[in-house]
């Protein structure tokens, strides 16, 4: 598209071509306005004029074709030397701490509300709370008429809207949900999606934080076992812990402690994870989210780490917030 043309919004003079006669110069107004004619041309002035111009260009020509001094040429013996230098004079962040970093805007803090449990995995979860916060292990907050939480687990916030994934266990029974972000904001949440064939539950959040980034997810299809990976979570409620490991296996299944569910298709990874980890996203070197973390085998009624544990496939747990496939 062509611009328009653009006039200048200074009034013309108008000039006369004649005095009338009788009129001089100094007494018409009209010429007053006038610049006065340019004197003569004078072949002296001109002349030198363009000899200096001419010296002024040869000057210029010439220092533009002088020839320059080239520096030494940069061999590759002398680039290697370089990043040696630079590798032993500075200290670069591991690939865990960029990739946790990373993640680290996403990832929220969810607890659940209600009537304490008296279930022996909610004892446990209780007590190690408790030693966390420096308290006694069996120290109870139960008050009549008082919610307590109930529950401690992370979620990962995968929409900039406040959708946040999370494990069903971790809210399940809850009267209310509160979610924690990372600068410190808290808001209400509800659940709006679950799916129990995997332990997810999507929530909601009720209020958002002004900048809110939402996690990367990736898929699963060129996952192996020995790729680095890391658990990004609040274990008995202290955190954002990070911890990094690599991935065991693949299509890994588990039963609950209580043989009440069987969830299949899991990631099997040996950073370490605790209660509290549940919902918490299992992330590569990248930042990327490969799952939600689940589970922990122990054959012991502790529920403490021993180096097996599972996440459910990021492509599963996007399903369940209708998020297309990958």
């Amino acid at each position: 598209m062509r611009r328009p043309a653009f006039y200048s919004r200074s009034p013309r003079v108008p000039q006369q071509d004649a005095v009338e006669p009788g009129t001089s110069a100094d007494e018409s107004p009209a010429l007053a306005a006038v610049p006065s004619a340019r004197p003569a041309w004078q072949p002296g002035r001109r002349s030198f004029g363009l000899l200096l111009a001419l010296v002024v260009g040869l000057g210029a020509t010439g220092a533009y074709l002088w020839p320059r001094q080239a520096g030494p040429a940069l061999t590759q013996k002398d680039i290697d030397a370089a990043v040696l230098r630079t590798l032993q004079t500075n200290v670069l962040p591991s690939q865990a701490a960029r990739a946790a970093d990373i993640i680290r805007p996403s990832v929220v803090r969810v607890v659940g509300y209600g009537t304490e449990k008296n279930t022996p995995e909610a004892k446990t979860e209780k007590r190690g709370r408790n030693l966390a916060k420096g308290k006694p292990p069996e120290t109870t907050d139960e008050v009549p008429g008082k919610e307590v939480e109930r529950g401690v687990g992370t979620g990962v916030v995968i929409v900039d809207k406040g959708i946040i994934l999370t494990n069903l266990h971790v809210v399940a029974g809850a009267e209310t949900i509160k979610v924690t972000f990372a600068d410190g904001f808290e808001a209400p949440a509800t659940i709006t999606a679950l799916q129990p064939e995997n332990d997810l539950a999507v929530l909601q959040a009720q209020k958002l934080p002004d900048d809110l980034i939402p996690a990367t997810m990736r898929s699963t299809a060129d996952l192996m076992p020995g790729d680095q990976v890391a658990a990004v979570g609040f274990p008995f409620g202290i955190g954002p812990s990070v911890s990094a490991g690599v991935v065991s296996g693949l299509n890994r299944s588990f039963r609950s402690p209580e043989g009440k569910q069987e969830l299949g298709n899991l990631i099997q990874f040996d950073a370490a994870a605790n209660p509290g980890n549940s919902g918490g996203p299992l992330i590569n070197m990248s930042g990327e989210v490969l799952g939600i973390v689940t589970a922990i085998l122990n054959p012991t009624q502790q529920r403490t780490f021993i180096g097996i544990a599972f996440a459910v496939p990021i492509e599963n747990a996007a399903s369940a917030a209708g998020s297309p496939p990958f």
